[in-house]
């Protein structure tokens, strides 16, 4: 009767061998839907706290904490804004460095850093 243990011998390793072809690329996959995810809420963020601000402009309120308000403990946001005296609308834009939290940023082009800028511009109508 033919033993067993000499089929099996060539498949040693195997295992190990497609778990490690198969382990980045599937890290990566996991790093993009966490970071990608969190990319598209800050950009969700910025639109608003745009939009916000570009309101509080047309109605003479504070822009600046209407906005930080809106993007509540997130550091490095940029203001820019041209009100009703220069133009029929209110204008915001809100720019916002986004950071990875994993090594995707470096692979995607976002530099040693791994910053991105996200931006968003809110208009409103000025009110008489």
């Amino acid at each position: 009767m033919p033993s067993h243990a000499g089929r099996r011998a060539p498949d040693r390793g195997a295992a190990a061998v497609e778990a490690a072809l198969v382990l980045p690329l599937l890290l990566m996959i996991v790093f993009g839907i966490i970071d990608i995810g969190r990319m598209v809420n800050a950009q969700i963020t910025v639109t608003e706290a745009a939009r916000e601000g570009a309101r509080a402009l047309a109605l003479g309120t504070d822009v600046e904490s209407r906005v930080e308000q809106m993007m509540g403990s997130r550091k490095d946001v940029t203001i820019d804004r041209d009100g009703c005296a220069n133009s029929p609308d209110a204008v915001v834009k809100v720019t916002y460095q986004f950071s990875f939290i994993t090594p995707l940023g470096v692979l995607a082009g976002g530099g040693l850093s791994g910053n991105v800028a996200i931006s968003a511009r809110g208009v409103m109508p000025c009110y008489g």
